[in-house]
């Protein structure tokens, strides 16, 4: 192995560096983002109750019940 020899970052890998030093700050606002959208409690009566309100799928959809 050379002297020289650097590892592989990719363009993207590299970009996302470059944009993490300009704004120290993202990471915190990504994770603050996050939590608006995914990092949520679950009510688990009310996800229970969904479960067993669930109408379970004829074999064939298109199929009316006679």
């Amino acid at each position: 192995m050379p002297l020289f020899w650097k590892a592989y970052t990719s363009d993207v890998t590299d970009f996302i560096a470059d944009l993490k030093k300009k704004d120290p700050s993202l990471e915190a606002r990504q994770l603050s983002g996050r939590g608006l959208l995914w990092d949520k409690q679950i009510n688990a009566g009310l996800a229970a109750e969904q479960r067993a309100a669930k109408v379970p799928q004829q074999p064939y959809v298109y199929q009316t019940k006679v």
